[in-house]
């Protein structure tokens, strides 16, 4: 696999190019209260007078901000990095502080190769000054260091160290989960940044990153910032093992959501790129036919669909809705019942579908539920215990009374795993067709003879029937 680097990243989706990107919103709240700071006057006299800062420190910082130099960080890129670390490190001044840090950032978005004048000091350990900052109170001073260090980080051949980069995404990832963040459009450009070095994909991994963007989405967010989170799934997937990885997490029904909702046709276009890569990135093909089941699932191909009937001007948007309906259509057709039946389970969204009230599927494949470690019978009692959903909590109570009924062993392995307890709990359920599925389930947990059983229900058909024809007469 190639790797995906900032510059050909850019290349694969154009209008995702880095002008647009870059920092998305020259209106977002960091860029704001940047250019608010960049109007205020720091008196370095006094600093130097108060000996804060050597005289070297003072004479380079004057002539770089009050007498325009600005060549100076090339000319002594030395003397550069030893200033603006030595400031960081001796002044707690909130203000003065953010005013360094928007200089600093100033310099490297002039010249991105000016990142080798920091990385390349002799100050030991360049990341602690930033890293340490991260933990300050103010929030302009938290996110203006951590865009410094995505640029110091991504615009560097030298990798990250790992302890450091673990540190910083975790921050990062930490800021995601807040949900009063102000700076949460700035928190997803750094990792949209990041994430497209490979070497740091499987660090994010590695920090339950993926997972965390993922719950996220699956929250109501700002489409602006749907979108950057969107992005940074989508050059995750160009690893191809963390492509075969996506569906753990439960992306394609929380992205399939998100394309049925969007209105952004930017939304559109990056969930689209995502769903392509996840059948074309995996080497294990298992894995991507997995990835198209799961997609029909989902009911991306009514979505596809829509979308076809509208034609987009986007050529992007266009290739991927034919190259996604020409691989979803193949593999419906390649799907045996039990496979429809194994990703409906999977993906948590139990519904009617006609597999459930087959008694021959039951017949040939409830043993089929023991294999890969009894996974879709566990799958089914954790839904019976997590799900909300009325449907599926009734769908789940019927499959397992269904697995009892056909498999000999089958009440045994329920109890076992928990699913008598569950069903059992639903009896008291607040949703009658819950009630009514969870006492059949019941029933067939507690019967021996199923002959008996088949018998009593049908006379109790007739009961009701007879029941109701002699209230009529009555009448």
């Amino acid at each position: 696999m190639a790797h995906i680097n900032e510059e050909n990243v850019s290349k694969l989706i154009p209008s995702l190019g880095d002008d647009k990107i870059d920092m998305i919103a020259a209106t977002s709240a960091l860029q704001i209260r940047a250019s608010e700071i960049r109007q205020t006057q720091i008196n370095w006299q006094s600093y130097l007078q108060s000996q804060m800062i050597t005289q070297r420190d003072h004479d380079f910082i004057v002539n770089l901000d009050q007498r325009g130099q600005k060549d100076l960080p090339d000319k002594n890129p030395d003397a550069c990095a030893d200033v603006f670390l030595n400031l960081l490190t001796h002044i707690s001044k909130d203000n003065t502080i953010q005013y360094v840090l928007v200089l600093i950032d100033d310099i490297l978005s002039e010249d991105k190769s000016r990142v080798k004048i920091f990385r390349n000091a002799r100050h030991g350990n360049v990341w602690q000054p930033f890293l340490n900052l991260l933990n300050r109170q103010d929030e302009f001073v938290q996110h203006m260091t951590a865009r410094i260090i995505a640029k110091l980080a991504c615009w560097h051949p030298q990798l990250m160290e790992k302890s450091d980069l673990n540190f910083y995404l975790s921050w990062l990832k930490e800021q995601l989960k807040m949900n009063t963040n102000d700076y949460i459009q700035s928190v997803a450009r750094c990792l949209q940044m990041m994430l497209r070095v490979d070497e740091y994909r499987f660090a994010f991994l590695s920090v339950d990153g993926i997972s965390t963007l993922l719950s996220i989405l699956a929250s109501r967010v700002n489409f602006q910032v749907q979108y950057q989170l969107v992005f940074c799934l989508w050059v995750l997937t160009f690893n191809s093992l963390l492509a075969e990885k996506m569906n753990k997490f439960n992306a394609i029904p929380i992205l399939a959501d998100i394309l049925s909702d969007s209105v952004k046709e930017k939304v559109t276009r990056i969930v689209l790129a995502v769903f392509r890569n996840l059948i074309e990135k995996p080497e294990d093909q298992q894995v991507a036919k997995e990835h198209c089941i799961a997609m029909v699932q989902c009911k991306v191909l009514k979505q596809l669909s829509i979308l076809e009937q509208k034609r987009s001007d986007d050529e992007d948007i266009m290739n991927d809705v034919d190259f996604l309906n020409d691989r979803l259509q193949a593999s419906v057709q390649d799907l045996s019942s039990f496979d429809q039946y194994a990703t409906e389970v999977k993906s948590g969204r139990l519904e009617w579908s006609p597999v459930h009230k087959s008694a021959k599927f039951w017949r040939e494949n409830a043993a089929r539920l023991n294999e890969r470690g009894q996974e879709l019978l566990r799958t089914l009692v954790h839904l019976l215990e997590k799900s909300r959903d009325p449907v599926v909590l009734a769908v789940a109570c019927y499959d397992v009374g269904e697995y009892v009924r056909h498999y000999p062993r089958g009440k045994h392995i329920i109890e076992q795993l928990g699913g008598k307890q569950r069903v059992m709990y639903l009896l008291s359920h607040e949703d009658p067709n819950v009630r009514y599925e969870a006492l059949l389930a019941v029933q067939k947990l507690m019967v021996h003879n199923w002959e008996y059983l088949g018998k009593q229900l049908e006379k109790e058909q007739i009961d009701k029937q007879s029941g109701g024809t002699a209230v009529g007469a009555k009448a």
